[in-house]
């Protein structure tokens, strides 16, 4: 029950940008690993196309995409389960980029570590984005959060970023 100060309805809210703040970063950071991947095996975001017709396009597109997504978070009113998609998104683009990398890199052995885990972070932003929770779920976005960290580091290993 709230109380009449809306004391419930605050914490909730605050709970809600919490959330917010935790998938945001999340994003953020995959559509800057999204990034720098590309530009690390030499597609620029002029490559995007709204239908892409080549690989390159693809992770263009996905980029920009993504970015555009994250950027509209800020515009939004909190809502925990599309700000887990926002992520889930960012880290599939972060993919996509990664196997452009790896290719670009003949897939060296950092390369393919930085890819596995860019695959990682992937998966672990889906499973924090579905479920029963939608985006609440702290042990699912706890990993998701450690995945993202962890294909972070990768990525640097692997000198994308």
């Amino acid at each position: 029950m709230t109380a009449p100060n809306g004391t419930a309805q605050s914490e909730a809210s605050a709970a809600e940008e919490a959330l917010r703040a935790r998938h945001g970063a999340r994003a953020r950071s995959a559509v800057d690993r999204a990034a720098a991947a590309c530009r690390h095996a030499g597609i620029d975001e002029g490559q995007a196309k709204l239908v892409p017709n080549s690989p390159e396009s693809a992770a263009a597109q996905s980029v920009r995409l993504s970015s555009r997504s994250v950027a509209a978070l800020a515009e939004a009113a909190p809502d925990p389960a599309a700000d887990a998609r926002c992520a889930r998104n960012a880290a599939a683009a972060a993919t996509v980029a990664a196997e452009m990398a790896k290719a670009h890199d003949d897939s060296g052995e950092r390369a393919e570590a930085a890819y596995r885990s860019a695959l990682q972070a992937s998966l672990a932003a889906a499973a924090a984005a579905g479920g029963s929770a939608l985006g609440r779920d702290e042990e699912l976005n706890s990993k998701a959060e450690a995945a993202e960290t962890a294909a972070v580091a990768a990525a640097r290993a692997a000198g994308w970023m």
